[in-house]
């Protein structure tokens, strides 16, 4: 039954993008407009992730690393964030390490066409509902601490 929940979630995450803020309750991916511009939100997140054992472990320029290939995108930054209380969590119990691949946290800052920065990321206590037991609650206490620190940057 639970792989059924997890291979439903999955077709879920692929048929989500592109939601915005509002309607994060119902939708697996979130995105909010930044206040700031694209190096200022992404030097802000940089600095703001630290503390209560989070930190960034490393910011993903996707446009460099396109361009590198030739190809010419707006500007997008990765980050992946970690905080061991967490992530210990799943990776102390075999069965739970099949969760390992939500690890780290991740989130996007972009740029799209109209020239404004966007932030993206999963809406993971919505996939942890449907998985449920320490899952949820270890996935569910670090969204909402990284949410906390995109609310800072994020317009109101």
């Amino acid at each position: 039954m639970k792989k059924i929940k997890i291979i439903i979630l999955m077709a879920i995450l692929t048929a989500g993008a592109g939601i915005n803020a509002q309607d994060k309750n119902n939708q697996m991916f979130i995105e909010s407009q930044s206040r700031y511009g694209f190096e200022e939100t992404v030097n802000k997140l940089n600095e703001m992730i630290s503390g209560d054992g989070w930190k960034v472990l490393i910011v993903h320029d996707l446009q460099a690393s396109l361009k590198k290939h030739n190809f010419d995108v707006l500007p997008v930054s990765v980050f992946e964030i970690c905080n061991p209380k967490y992530s210990s969590k799943l990776l102390d119990k075999d069965e739970l390490r099949i969760y390992s691949s939500l690890m780290p946290c991740r989130f996007s800052v972009y740029v799209k066409t109209d020239g404004k920065t966007y932030i993206s990321r999963m809406n993971s206590s919505m996939l942890a509902e449907n998985i449920g037991g320490l899952v949820e609650e270890v996935m569910t206490q670090a969204i909402n601490d990284m949410e906390k620190y995109l609310e800072q940057v994020i317009a109101k």
